[in-house]
């Protein structure tokens, strides 16, 4: 008879082969983030369910894709990866981008919630409006610079603005910042304009709060400026707070694109709410005026950096002292027990010399023993007090038992 399969090999056969997801994705170990992000675009798009309905093969591409994506675009996840394979990163949960626009109402409404109680969810934009740009089938509206324009843009969808700019316009730098003061969830999107006259997203800029707002921003300055990704940090606070301090900066990444030709670039700004519809202002202004405020970014971006540094190696001073500190607790609450007993066992010793018996019980029982052991001895002496005779509380008679006597044959 063949032998019998234990648990383990079991598990281990139904477990599916993954591939290696530089292989899925076809870029090397060495691609940039950019290089991971453009990959992972291109095909989820063409894998997305809400084109190959009725292809299962696609659904499982799709799937893999993202799991793959899931563990290069996360800079941990795709260090331990390098370093131990998938062990490492299937030991933790994976965080799945949605696109809300093919989840139910249902599916949508339960995103919403977890949103709200602060789970971290990543989104990404709706497969039609990438499939639309990439086909130019999508309008787009002329944005001069230095006007701002106030709109509205409904729930997974996309106003697309155009920004014309010279050479010295280009040189100057070019900044383009929009902000809600509804707190709205929007992304802020920049294309490339591919030869066919398509657009191919190639930046992606989610809104976050500041202050009374919620806000995003791009920076074409001529050098690195830095961005924040904030669904990393807040993923680790969920987890551990002092995890989610030392890894606050780690999100803190440069752009792709630091400066931009002359000529035309098209922006857009997506709706990224669950239900509601996005009110926003855009405004697109040439760098070149704000001498100072780029010194002062180029500055602070700098010491970001240098705090960055400083963590890392801050972390492990950290951890050894709070491991003294969790040892030294322990040993606290171990001397605090032991002396707490000593000076137990003491004060029984105090009070074990004496010649009188150990009072076991309460007071109370005492004087009911007394008074047993005082009647027993009454009976013993004969001297039995007589008790004194019950009244005779028939024969007493009270003012309200008066007899009254009626002479029943005179008139009343």
């Amino acid at each position: 008879m063949p032998g019998h399969k234990s648990k383990s090999e079991k598990g281990e056969a139904e477990k599916p082969l993954r591939r290696d997801p530089y292989e899925v994705l076809g870029v090397s170990r060495n691609s940039s983030d950019q290089e991971i992000k453009s990959a992972y675009r291109k095909l989820a798009l063409k894998y997305h369910p809400d084109k190959n309905a009725n292809d299962p093969k696609a659904a499982d591409m799709f799937k893999e894709v993202t799991f793959s994506y899931n563990i290069l675009s996360d800079q941990d996840k795709r260090r331990q990866y390098d370093s131990a394979g998938f062990e490492a990163v299937e030991s933790e949960s994976q965080d799945l981008e949605l696109d809300l626009s093919s989840l139910g109402t249902v599916n949508t409404m339960f995103a919403a919630l977890f949103s709200k109680l602060g789970v971290p969810i990543k989104t990404t934009v709706s497969a039609t409006v990438l499939e639309e740009a990439l086909n130019g089938s999508v309008s787009i509206q002329p944005l001069p610079l230095g006007q701002p324009l106030c709109k509205k843009v409904e729930k997974q969808s996309a106003h697309f603005y155009s920004v014309t700019i010279t050479e010295k316009e280009a040189k100057g730098g070019l900044v383009c910042r929009v902000h809600s003061r509804e707190k709205s969830k929007f992304k802020l999107l920049y294309f490339d304009q591919e030869e066919n006259g398509g657009l191919s997203l190639a930046l992606q800029e989610d809104s976050s709060k500041t202050g009374k707002v919620t806000s995003a921003g791009m920076y074409f300055l001529g050098f690195p400026v830095y961005h924040m990704d904030q669904t990393q940090t807040s993923a680790a606070a969920t987890k551990d707070p002092d995890s989610a301090f030392f890894k606050k900066l780690d999100g803190f990444q440069p752009c792709e694109i630091t400066e931009l030709k002359a000529g035309t670039h098209v922006f857009a700004i997506y709706g990224d709410n669950f239900f509601k519809s996005v009110s926003y202002t855009i405004e697109v202004v040439c760098a070149e005026p704000f001498t100072e405020e780029k010194e002062n970014l180029r500055a602070v971006e700098a010491q970001i950096l240098s705090k960055r540094v400083e963590l890392s190696k801050f972390e492990t001073e950290y951890r050894e002292v709070l491991t003294q500190f969790t040892e030294m607790t322990s040993r606290y609450a171990q001397e605090m027990q032991a002396i707490d007993e000593l000076l137990k066992h003491r004060n029984e010793i105090h009070a074990s010399y004496t010649t009188l018996p150990v009072m076991k019980r309460s007071s109370s029982s005492s004087n009911r023993s007394k008074n047993k052991s005082g009647s027993k001895a009454a009976s013993e002496d004969g001297s039995v007090k007589e008790k004194k005779p019950l009244r005779d509380r028939t024969k007493k008679k009270k003012w309200f038992n008066i007899p009254l006597k009626v002479d029943k044959r005179k008139a009343c």
